[in-house]
């Protein structure tokens, strides 16, 4: 389960965010293309943009039900 304490940087305030257990899998960005960026440097995802629409919250629930370590993490 992703912790709040360790968000990475560039995560987009809002209640989706990135965690540094990222394994930088290509599994959120391939889901929610929109929300989710490659930090290059890192090696790791974080949340561009929250969700803005009913299909975005969708593919980013999708997202953090299928993170293979639970690396997203979602504030209510």
């Amino acid at each position: 389960m992703a912790e709040r304490s360790k968000k990475v940087d560039g995560n987009a305030a809002g209640r989706f965010y990135v965690d540094d257990t990222c394994i930088d899998c290509d599994l959120c960005r391939e889901t929610a293309p929109r929300n989710f960026r490659r930090d290059d440097d890192e090696r790791r995802s974080y949340v561009q943009a929250q969700p803005s629409n009913p299909e975005q919250e969708a593919a980013c629930m999708r997202a953090l039900e299928e993170c293979p370590v639970e690396a997203i993490g979602h504030d209510g």
